[in-house]
């Protein structure tokens, strides 16, 4: 597998950075160091493009106005020396946001991330081609939980947020019913929720993405309650809401 990719940054240093990064990883090709947006408009039409490496501060045209105005994007990574653009980033869909100055194993993760992408989109395309009508099996959205002797079902959307007190966990609920609390721990909460639609972002809660109102550095509010963002948990909370 090769990934054909470009570089977008103003800055010549920056450029040859990641162009030297670039270097190192086999499975990237790079097509072309473009100098704004402009330029890799350009690059876009001429060459199959499937992964660009975009600074955001850029003369003209910003890298987050560049990807919003692509009808068909490719994949993308932020690299950039501000951190406040992270979530607009996310939300566009990026693959990663990188904070100058990069490591060279920051970089390796990330990249590793576009080729899990990459891979998945092309795997997607070839099985939808040679099995259209064969439906995927539904996943339930409930589970069941041992609550006084008894099991309690719990549908995922009813979910607001869990916290974790202890031996116990406290999952609060939409439909303006108390609390539940069983003995659990969270982690063995998170493995029953994986894949849909919940964030651990603290060492004591659970937050379900939906349900999020809004987020400010580090705190979440859902249902007009203020939730911690741990340091340990944001890197991978602020990929997933992406």
């Amino acid at each position: 597998m090769v990934i054909n990719c470009i570089v977008v940054d103003d800055e010549p240093l920056a450029q040859d950075l990641i162009e030297d990064y670039i270097k190192k990883i086999p499975f990237l090709n790079l097509i072309q160091k473009c100098s704004s947006a402009f330029e890799a408009f350009d690059s876009l039409r001429e060459n199959k493009i499937d992964l660009v490496f975009l600074d955001i501060h850029m003369p003209n045209v910003s890298g987050l106005d560049f990807i919003k105005s692509l009808e068909t994007k490719p994949l993308f990574i932020f690299t950039t020396a501000y951190s406040e653009y992270a979530i607009e980033a996310f939300d566009l869909n990026a693959i990663d946001y990188l904070v100058k100055p990069i490591p060279f194993d920051r970089f390796l993760k990330a990249t590793n991330k576009a080729v899990d992408h990459y891979s998945i989109k092309h795997k997607t395309s070839v099985t939808t081609s040679e099995t259209p009508h064969k439906p995927k099996p539904a996943k339930p959205d409930y589970f069941f939980i041992k609550v006084d002797y008894k099991e309690r079902k719990i549908n995922f959307a009813d979910i607001l947020y869990i916290e974790g007190l202890k031996d116990y966990v406290k999952i609060h609920l939409s439909n303006n019913s108390k609390p539940i609390i069983t003995h659990n721990s969270l982690k063995s909460i998170m493995s029953t929720l994986q894949g849909n639609g919940f964030a651990r972002v603290h060492k004591s809660f659970i937050v379900s993405i939906q349900h999020i109102k809004s987020i400010t550095k580090n705190r979440i509010v859902i249902n007009d309650q203020w939730i911690p963002i741990g340091d340990s948990f944001k890197e991978e909370f602020l990929n997933m809401i992406k």
